[in-house]
């Protein structure tokens, strides 16, 4: 049975990414605006079939 190997000496501070670095210091990330308008809109959505199953419960 082998032992598991450890990671012996100094962690590389250069990424191994070249674009690693540039996105990091740039903060990149999801676009805030697009997630929300997206999140309202389907909340609303959800909002809208709740009150149509509670009417369609009442019919019956």
């Amino acid at each position: 049975m082998k032992k598991s190997q450890t990671v012996r000496g100094e962690v590389s501070a250069k990424p191994r990414n070249p674009y690693a670095l540039a996105a990091r210091q740039k903060a990149a990330g999801s676009h805030d605006r697009h997630q929300t308008v997206r999140s309202l809109r389907r909340s609303e959505k959800q909002m809208l079939n709740a009150r149509l199953r509670q009417r369609d419960l009442a019919d019956e």
